[in-house]
Formats: C-alpha cells, structure tokens, sequence
C-alpha cells in the first residue's frame, strides 16, 4: 500500500499528539528585550522561530508557516522563510507551508516544484481548489512523485466561509461538502497505509454542530484543523473532527503560541537571554495545555461513545 506524507504526519500525531504550532511571526509578537537587543530584525524573528521549535519539538506533530508574514518584509523576508523551513527540515520534523496557491496548469506545476523542493521545500502545502479539480491535478501528480501532501480548503474558520462555502447547491449539500467530496473520490486511488487520502482538507474548529457530521461522512481525509485559541475554538470542537483513535487531524495554534509569553508580564523588564527564556517556558506550557485539552476531550467523546453502545 501506499506511503504517504499523511502516513507520517499520523504516526507524528500518534507519538507527539494533535498539536500544530504555526509560525506566523510578526516583530511585534516578539517580547521587547528580543526586539530592542535585535541589531536585525529578521534575525530576531528567525532566532525566535528556531527557539520555538527547539521548546516544542517533542510535544508537537508539525509546524505550518504562513508565507504572508514573510512576503510582507520583502526580498528579506522571503529569505527569512526559507531559513525558517531550513532550520525546520535540518530537525526533521514536518512542515505545512500555509500558501494556499490555487492556479492551473503548468502555473500550478511550477507552484508545485517551488514547494516541494528547493529553498521553500515543505512536507505539505495548503491549496484552494476554487478553480476546479484540474488546480489540484499538478499537484497530486508532484506529491506522488515526491512523497509530499496537501490540505486543500474545505470549511475554514473565518466567519466569510458563510459567503460562499456553506451556500446550498441545487443538486443538493453545500459548496464545501462538493469540495469534500471531490477530495474523497481521490482517496480511492491515493489512499495511504493510514486510511487516509493522498491530499487531506482544511476545516476549522469554531462550528462544534456540524463538526461531527463532517468527521463522520469524510472518514478517509485528514484534517488541518485552525480555529483554536484566538478564533474562538477549544479541545471539545477539535475533538469532534477527529477520527475514533483522537487521530487523522492536527490542530493549528498561531498568534495564541507566538504570543503566550504575554501571560508573564515580568518577562518585558528581563535581559534578551532571560526574556527568551521565560518566553519559551510559557510557549511551551500552552503548547501543553493545548495538547492535553485536545486529549481530554477525546477521552470524555470516547467515554460518551462507549457509554451509548452499552445501552
């Protein structure tokens, strides 16, 4: 059977648990001391990268890196992604580049081989199939050939997803479930060791009633599942979108990481090294608390599942 990229990222979950840290650092979510001793910007916010992966590698599934903070700071910021992904693959660990490309063609072709390999190489990458099956196409076609992935947009967790994605069709179901349909006719001929489809699907945490019914008709995708922590969602809505065994998801948390030094206000009158310190202690510990969230709440859905079929 097929190995796939997902294959691993589930062995990842299985071993580290649901967690994903996102990596989408601006300057200002630095703590002050970092920036002020900073003799460059784009060091300071590569250093802080490299020092949140080195306090979270054990307790994390995979990293995602949104392009945008690093588009934003121009032809230096580009470079500081690709140093970002470096440090990331130089540990071994997985990398979702967050790119949402979504072209045809060879345009997608030449996407695919900017992401896949080179200076901006990631494990997985995101994508919006708005376009159509054939903006996916050139993608499954250089995951194969790479052993990378995809999580292509489903149901995402902004509240804009009400303008388009949740619109009813006139066949039937909404725009979100075509997407997700059209995901699980992949899995037949993609389908890795896992269960899972080659190319798993966006969907977000913030709408705990219809979670379960997403879960239980896609049964064969995995989920990149944002929403938790600044957008609104807990453990108890990401547990919902997870498979029986509290696998085939990870659970994204950016701003709310990057930021959690906020929580001990002494750390903006320490020195750089001591404010880096007392910055990862607290990354680490939501990282925790959000990984033991998640596995909590799948035990209380287990105990309620078990409970049921007893009666």
């Amino acid at each position: 059977m097929l190995m796939t990229a997902l294959d691993t990222l589930y062995h990842k979950v299985e071993k580290y648990g649901n967690v994903c840290v996102g990596l989408d650092t601006a300057l200002e979510y630095l703590p002050h001391p970092l920036i002020a001793a900073a003799y460059d910007p784009m060091q300071a916010i590569l250093n802080y990268n490299c020092a949140v992966v080195d306090a979270t590698e054990d307790i994390t599934a995979c990293y995602k890196v949104q392009i945008a903070y690093y588009e934003a700071l121009g032809l230096k910021g580009l470079e500081l992604y690709a140093k970002t992904l470096s440090y990331i693959r130089f540990k071994k660990l997985l990398i979702i580049a967050d790119v949402k490309r979504g072209d045809i063609a060879d345009t997608a072709a030449r996407y695919a081989k900017a992401h896949y390999s080179g200076d901006f190489e990631a494990d997985f990458v995101t994508l919006s199939a708005y376009m159509g099956m054939d903006s996916l196409a050139p993608w499954v076609s250089a995951a194969q050939e790479s052993g990378k992935g995809a999580f292509v947009l489903m149901r995402t967790s902004n509240a804009g997803r009400q303008d388009f994605q949740c619109q009813k069709l006139l066949a039937g179901g909404s725009v979100y479930e075509a997407v997700g349909d059209k995901l699980r006719a992949l899995a037949s001929s993609c389908r890795g060791e896992c269960g899972y489809a080659l190319f798993g699907a966006v969907v977000g945490c913030t709408e705990s009633e219809e979670a379960a019914a997403i879960r239980k008709r896609y049964k064969d995708l995995f989920f990149l599942i944002p929403g938790y922590g600044v957008q609104g969602g807990g453990g108890k809505e990401a547990a919902l979108l997870l498979d029986g065994r509290g696998n085939g998801g990870v659970v994204n948390a950016s701003r709310a990481v990057l930021k959690a030094w906020k929580k001990n206000e002494r750390i903006e009158g320490m020195g750089k090294r001591e404010a880096l310190l007392g910055a990862m202690e607290e990354v680490r510990s939501f990282v925790v608390t959000m990984r033991d969230d998640i596995r909590d709440a799948v035990e209380v859905l287990l105990s309620k599942e078990e409970i049921h079929a007893k009666r």
